[in-house]
């Protein structure tokens, strides 16, 4: 069933559509966007129907409206000898031979239908290239931002291939009253015997919409990892989406989340073992207060032909408050004999001998409570292997728990 306000802002975005239509663009990206608009016209928006979307509503980002924005990428680093860090729009039309094998094939727009809409509107984005063999010694780090209200769809491609090191960082703000809407597609191709180590930061302002995908396609004797911290946004779903595709691969998916007020964030992870010798790894925690809302809904997909399939995968929230709640579904979809796969879920709140033991040492009960949420989310934030964002994100949450900052390495 289609409600009146899906139908109402589907319309309007495919309005949005035809007024962008004619712009002169190169031939890669007009037949993307028209591939992109079909399936969006096909697909709409999910609703309570669509079990990927059954526990969030978007019916607080339909009701508005919104006009398309140009995205901006803050480059703000120096060139980076050896790889490619150009604007999307000018590598499809200088290097369309190297963009073509994956832009739009990596995330599917044909059964994803944020993905179709973010294609629809696919204008410029950004393209991230490491040849063969090339180790980036130092981290690649984009933000983005917002300069007014209005719709923002940003599209990222990198391709690391065979035997090339990166590690990227993303970082993604929004001015508070703006109000805008983010839909967001990376798109990560790691070759064989490549290594990607990924981070996001997500700290959109209170009011925006955060709709983010994460494509992955990994080649035999790869490694990824993608830890994913989200902080802001009134409604924020963060969906990840890894597929081995050949033999003897690892990957690690982590997330932390933490939210108050009435923030709702959804993250959704679908591994998909489809070859045969290959590891994953999944942690995401949760911390809510207030009567914000959390989801998690992770799969595992193990083929008939993934055999010596190793998965684990683990979901942790913390409620703060009475109020907070979570709805987490973990799943395993097993269709191999010879595996070894685990997947569990706990909730809870903190605990009370602990809080208890730190009370009688003299420490009052709000900072007991902030030191043990922030132990918490430390797990997490101490595996980040890049110095200054680590050091970034423990004053941030220390700050949030009005806890003195920690003494730099």
């Amino acid at each position: 069933m289609i409600t009146s306000i899906q139908a109402s802002a589907k319309q309007a975005f495919l309005d949005a559509y035809a007024a962008i239509e004619g712009q002169d663009v190169a031939p890669l990206i007009r037949r993307l966007r028209q591939a992109g608009i079909a399936s969006f016209d096909d697909l709409g928006f999910p609703g309570a129907r669509d079990e990927d979307w059954k526990f969030t509503n978007l019916g607080p980002v339909l009701r508005h409206t919104y006009q398309t924005a140009a995205a901006d990428y803050g480059l703000g680093w120096a060139e980076v000898p050896g790889i490619t860090v150009v604007p999307l729009a000018w590598a499809v039309a200088e290097r369309p031979d190297l963009v073509e094998p994956y832009l739009g094939r990596v995330a599917d727009h044909r059964v994803w239908p944020l993905v179709a809409l973010n294609t629809a509107f696919l204008t410029d984005g950004l393209l991230i290239h490491v040849p063969a063999g090339v180790v980036v010694e130092q981290p690649v780090r984009f933000s983005t931002g917002t300069n007014g209200p209005g719709a923002w769809h940003r599209r990222v491609l990198v391709i690391v291939e065979s035997g090339a090191q990166l590690t990227l960082v993303e970082e993604h703000h929004s001015q508070p009253g703006d109000g805008t809407l983010t839909t967001k597609v990376t798109e990560i191709v790691v070759g064989a015997n490549a290594h990607v180590d990924h981070y996001v930061l997500q700290d959109e302002s209170l009011d925006a919409f955060y709709l983010a995908t994460l494509a992955v396609q990994m080649a035999r004797d790869s490694r990824f990892s993608t830890h994913y911290f989200g902080l802001g946004g009134a409604l924020a779903r963060h969906e990840v989406r890894v597929r081995f595709t050949g033999e003897n691969s690892e990957a690690t998916v982590n997330g932390l989340y933490q939210a108050s007020g009435t923030q709702h964030f959804d993250n959704h992870t679908v591994i998909d073992h489809a070859v045969p010798h290959c590891n994953s790894h999944e942690l995401y925690k949760g911390i809510l207060d207030g009567k914000s809302r959390g989801v998690f809904r992770g799969k595992i997909d193990v083929r008939k032909d993934a055999q010596k399939t190793d998965a684990k995968q683990t979901n942790q929230t913390l409620l703060l408050s009475d109020d907070a709640t979570i709805n987490t579904k973990p799943q395993l979809e097993i269709f191999a004999d010879d595996v070894k796969c685990t997947h569990g879920a706990t909730v809870g709140q903190l605990d009370e001998q602990q809080l208890f033991y730190l009370q009688s040492r003299g420490i009052g009960q709000a900072q007991a409570r902030a030191l043990l949420t922030f132990a918490f989310a430390n797990d997490l934030i101490g595996r980040v292997r890049v110095p200054a964002l680590r050091r970034s994100l423990e004053e941030r949450y220390l700050q949030t728990h009005h806890l003195p900052a920690t003494e730099d390495e």
